[in-house]
């Protein structure tokens, strides 16, 4: 599959998926491009048996645990199906991996406690939810971060 973008005046975009057959990873791309263009995208989570439709900017971050994978919300905390590596494909550039096992959503990290010798603390804002990130994650965290101000 090639991946092809013109620019053109604004009053003639438009996006053409161009396949030879509608199968399930055209339709998800499809999904994806209408989620994004609308503002609202979403993200099917489990809680027990009840599935619910979590906007994502509600998220704050996507966790590994001995079950599997959960997503944060202030107040809340969801199951999904998906692996890691796939949220990490799949989601917005405001998420970013910060560890082997957490994904963040920079657009709600409150501080960030610094620790030269192990992980470095994050904070979110209107809640008591912390995760680490690894010194391997730190510096690319803070790029994200100073790029988002300058937006």
């Amino acid at each position: 599959m090639k991946i092809r973008i013109e620019i053109v005046p604004p009053e003639e975009e438009e996006i053409i998926i161009r396949v030879s057959e509608l199968n399930q990873t055209v339709k998800r791309i499809q999904q994806s491009v209408t989620e994004i263009v609308s503002g609202k995208s979403t993200l099917a989570l489990y809680k027990n048996d009840a599935q619910f439709f979590v906007e994502l900017n509600q998220i704050l971050f996507f966790e590994t645990d001995e079950s599997g994978v959960c997503a944060h919300t202030a107040k809340e905390v969801f199951e999904t199906r998906s692996k890691l590596y796939e949220l990490e494909e799949i989601l917005p550039a405001s998420f970013m991996r910060v560890a082997k096992s957490t994904i963040l959503n920079v657009n709600h990290v409150y501080s960030i406690t610094r620790n030269l010798t192990a992980s470095s603390e994050v904070e979110f804002k209107n809640t008591h939810k912390k995760v680490f990130v690894s010194r391997n994650y730190y510096k690319a965290l803070i790029a994200k971060l100073e790029e988002k101000r300058f937006r």
